[in-house]
Parts: structure tokens; C-alpha cells; sequence
């Protein structure tokens, strides 16, 4: 495949007043293992997206069941709700620094993730980061897309009735497929048609879904005549030695639900009219819609228990407890609205990309999308939320210590090694100074490899609990295995910079 950029005169890259750069006019690239139409760099007259574009795409990505359930999943280990507050709003604080490092390079240089691994991993390496991050994205797609067509099986049953007891296939009634299968094809439909579609979406998806959520509090704390007790139940932790060891494999949790954006989210700002539009996007975007989505998840779980005499963390089980059928027509569509808008932004974008980077001349944006949506099924993960210990710290702990070394890498080379410099006609280009050996980066397998082994190592499991080894897969790893996210990225960061000390080059 050729890929073209009309033809200029100049033949070097073309910095703007904002220091964005595009290809120079006039390149072409040839070799179809590396480059095809989704890969090349984002004009800049198609770089637009706005500080509002970007809020809204986390408004939209963070208004979602799972996030809304996190709050409740860190009760169940026994903190209290301030406790839980408190860790996922930090959590979201430290992560958005890797999100915003990472970030820089798609409004400076148009190129989604994968393309920027080049520069750490070779034309090559790169796939290794890219199928990683593509392996968690189809299983939190099938995750998500369950939890989605769980919540329209529950309210269309509340509407129709007689749906929970539908002959069963697989262990579960048929109207639950039916429900999981069309909620699939609807997710693809709309990323099918492409990130224009998908900022349009995100647009008003946004303020709808908080409106839905404002609703939904109102409509309890009205039948509750206020908030309930849930807000004075003191913490089974404490503050002191008990809550620290839960506190801390719980943070990387937190952070690691949404590690993945923080390796990706070149794959939206390449779309960025410039970095502020990025940065503040992200920080009013990010932080404070996790919090304040974790307080909601919080106080309308309070007054549940005040009204039903048992605390409902279920957004979808809450409003199902409705009769009136427009309220009820109206959770469904948010759930609907909520549950689409995280899911094709968080977790088909990035794996479209991931796999047309694997193979260019075959699979384009939308092939790996549809790929996605397959692979997402076919794995069932949503095994994975069957248990508070399984979901928060088997799952996201292990996810979160591998993308975290990932990441290292990636802002080491960035901004350390390269002072954020790339050349954009080498990183598709076959021998040029991001080929390393034979496409490899030698120095950023060794870093992933040692970050990753410190970072999930020590992974271990109560008796029953998990699948690792009471005792961790390396036993004298086993106490840094709570901090996995933050120990991948140090060491993986470190590790690279030492190898490549005295090599500071484009």
C-alpha cells in the first residue's frame, strides 16, 4: 500500500505557531507493513478537537456502571465511603500525569499510540505494547458490553415482564443474549463509522448521562426524604494498620482502570487543536468527573438503603425498582447512552489501531474494530467481576502493573531520551533510525521485561480467591506486587534511561 500527502515543494517536516508538525508535503510511504491511511500522521487542518471535545470524552467515558460500581467494590473490602472517595480520586490524580505525558504526542505529531511505540520499540517491537494494550481492551469490551446488555435485559424485563424466566441457553435466559448480542452490534455500528461519529457522540452523550445520573439521585433522596444511614457506617478498617494493606493494592487498582487510556490517548489527541486543548481537557475531564461520579455512586446508594432497607449499589437494579414506565424508558436509554459512550471510546478505539499497526495492508481501522468486537466475545471476560478480590486486585492489579511498565517506557523515551523530537517520515520507514535490529529495540525489551517481572511477579491470590499462589508467583516479590502499576512504570522508566544513557537522539 502507498500512502500519500500532496504534494508541496518542501521536504522537511512543517512546524505550525503551536509546534504541531505533519509529514513533509510531497512524502511518500511505500512499505505496506508499516503504513496505511488510520496510521499516517492527522493533518493539522484535521486536528480540531477542543478543550470541550476532550472533557466530554471523559464525562462520557467515566459515566459508566463499572465506575459507578467501584466505590461499592471498595466497601465491600471494608472501607468506609469517604475511604472510597478518597482512593479513587487520588487514584485518578495520579494517573492523569502519565495520561498527559503520553498525550503530548498526538497534537504535537498526529500519530496514534501504536506509531509513537515505534520510537521506544522499533517498527516492529512496537507490536508487542500494541497487542497488550489490544488484549485488555477486548476483554474490558466484552466486560463492559455485558454489563450493558445485562442492564437492558433487567429494565426491559421490569417493562414487559416474564423475561427472567425465558428458557435457558449457556446458563442464561435467552432474552439475555438477545439483549447482550443487539447492545454488540449497536457499539459497532457507531465506531464503525469512524472518530468524527465517535466526537459527535461523546458531544452530548456527555451532559445526558450526568443529567441521567442527577436524575436518578433526585428521584431517591425524594423517596428517601433525604440520604440515608449509609453515610455514617464507620469503616471495618479504620485508619491504621488494617487499612494500609487494603488502601494500597486498591489505589493500583484504581489507577489501572484507567492505565490503558494513559498508554493510548495519542489515539484521541492526535485529533487535538493544540496541547492546552489536551491538558485542560483532561484535567477538568479526568479527576473530577471520577470523583464526583464515585460521590453520586455513594449518596444515591445511601438513600437506596434508606428507602429499600438495603444499600443498592446497582444502578440498573435501583432503577428497576421503578413502576413508572417513562422513568423506567429513560434509564434505559442512559444506561444504553452511558454504557456505549465509555466502551467504543476506551475500548475499541485503541485496539482498531493496535491491530491495523500489526498488520497495515490488511486490517484497516475498521477491520480491528469488527476484530474486536469478536475477540471480546469469544474470551468472556466478564468472569472477571465476579468477586471484589478477583476484579480489583487479580484483574486490575495485573493489568495495571504491565501497562504501567509500558508506560515507563514510553515517557522515558519520549520526553528523556528525546526531548519529545520525532521524526515523522522515520517512524514508518524500514531502516531509518527507529529500525534498531531488525525492528527491535533491544534496550525496550529489557526494560519491559525487568518492570514487568518486578511489577506482577509477586501476583498471589488468597486460598480460593484467585489463580496465582498464596505465596506469589516469585515469593520474594510478593511485597511489591501491591504496588504493581507504580514499581512497572519506575523500574521500566529507569531501566530504559540507563541503557540508553549518552544516546540522546531524535
Amino acid at each position: 500500500m502507498t500512502a500519500t500527502v500532496p504534494p508541496a515543494p518542501s521536504e522537511h517536516p512543517i512546524p505550525d505557531p503551536a509546534g504541531r508538525v505533519e509529514l513533509p508535503p510531497g512524502a511518500v510511504l511505500t512499505d505496506a507493513r508499516f503504513v496505511n491511511d488510520d496510521l499516517l500522521p492527522v493533518p493539522l487542518a484535521r486536528r480540531r478537537w477542543t478543550t470541550y471535545n476532550f472533557t466530554a470524552l471523559w464525562v462520557g467515558m467515566a459515566h459508566n456502571i463499572p465506575s459507578w460500581l467501584l466505590a461499592s467494590g471498595l466497601v465491600a473490602l471494608g472501607m468506609d465511603w469517604k475511604q472510597a472517595v478518597f482512593t479513587i480520586a487520588l487514584a485518578n490524580v495520579v494517573v492523569l500525569a502519565p495520561m498527559l505525558l503520553t498525550g503530548h504526542a498526538g497534537p504535537k505529531y498526529g500519530i496514534p499510540f501504536p506509531v509513537l511505540a515505534r520510537a521506544s520499540f522499533g517498527l516492529r517491537g512496537a507490536n508487542l505494547p500494541a497487542m497488550i494494550r489490544a488484549g485488555v481492551a477486548c476483554a474490558w469490551f466484552g466486560i463492559q458490553t455485558w454489563i450493558g446488555g445485562q442492564g437492558i435485559f433487567v429494565l426491559l424485563g421490569k417493562l414487559f415482564g416474564g423475561w427472567a424466566e425465558a428458557s435457558e441457553v449457556g446458563g442464561q435466559p435467552w432474552t439475555l443474549w438477545v439483549c447482550f448480542v443487539l447492545f454488540w452490534a449497536l457499539e459497532l455500528a457507531i465506531i464503525y463509522r469512524g472518530m468524527e461519529a465517535l466526537r459527535r457522540f461523546e458531544n452530548w452523550a456527555a451532559p445526558f448521562v450526568i443529567v441521567g445520573a442527577l436524575v436518578l439521585l433526585v428521584w431517591v433522596a425524594n423517596k428517601a426524604g433525604g440520604l440515608g444511614p449509609l453515610l455514617d457506617q464507620p469503616s471495618r478498617l479504620g485508619w491504621g494498620a488494617d487499612f494500609w494493606p487494603v488502601f494500597f493494592p486498591s489505589l493500583m487498582g484504581m489507577i489501572a482502570f484507567w492505565s490503558t487510556l494513559s498508554l493510548n490517548i495519542p489515539d484521541f489527541t492526535r485529533f487535538g487543536a493544540g496541547q492546552r486543548a489536551q491538558v485542560w481537557g483532561q484535567t477538568l475531564g479526568l479527576p473530577t468527573t471520577m470523583t464526583l461520579f464515585a460521590l453520586l455512586s455513594v449518596f444515591v446508594t445511601s438513600g437506596s438503603q434508606a428507602v429499600y432497607g438495603a444499600a443498592i449499589w446497582d444502578p440498573v437494579q435501583l432503577a428497576a425498582k421503578t413502576d413508572n414506565v417513562f422513568g423506567l424508558l429513560f434509564a434505559l436509554v442512559t444506561v444504553l447512552v452511558a454504557t456505549i459512550s465509555v466502551n467504543i471510546a476506551a475500548n475499541v478505539v485503541s485496539p482498531a489501531y493496535d491491530l491495523a499497526n500489526l498488520a497495515p495492508r490488511f486490517i484497516t481501522f475498521r477491520t480491528g474494530a469488527l476484530i474486536t468486537g469478536v475477540v471480546g466475545v469469544v474470551i468472556m471476560p466478564w468472569k472477571l467481576t465476579e468477586t471484589p478480590e478477583l476484579y480489583i486486585f487479580t484483574w486490575l492489579g495485573l493489568v495495571g502493573g504491565l501497562l504501567g511498565t509500558v508506560a515507563g517506557i514510553l515517557i522515558a523515551d519520549y520526553w528523556i531520551v528525546r526531548r519529545t523530537r520525532l521524526d515523522l517520515t522515520d517512524l514508518y520507514t524500514p531502516g531509518g533510525r527507529y529500525w534498531y535490529t531488525s525492528g527491535w529495540n533491544v534496550h525496550a525489551v529489557v526494560a519491559f521485561a525487568v518492570g514487568g517481572v518486578l511489577a506482577v511477579g509477586g501476583s498471589h491470590s488468597a486460598p480460593g480467591k484467585g489463580p496465582f499462589p498464596q505465596d506469589g508467583l516469585i515469593p520474594f516479590l510478593k511485597p511489591l506486587a501491591d504496588y504493581g502499576w507504580a514499581v512497572g512504570l519506575a523500574a521500566s522508566l529507569v531501566v530504559y534511561v540507563a541503557l540508553t544513557a549518552g544516546r540522546r537522539r531524535v
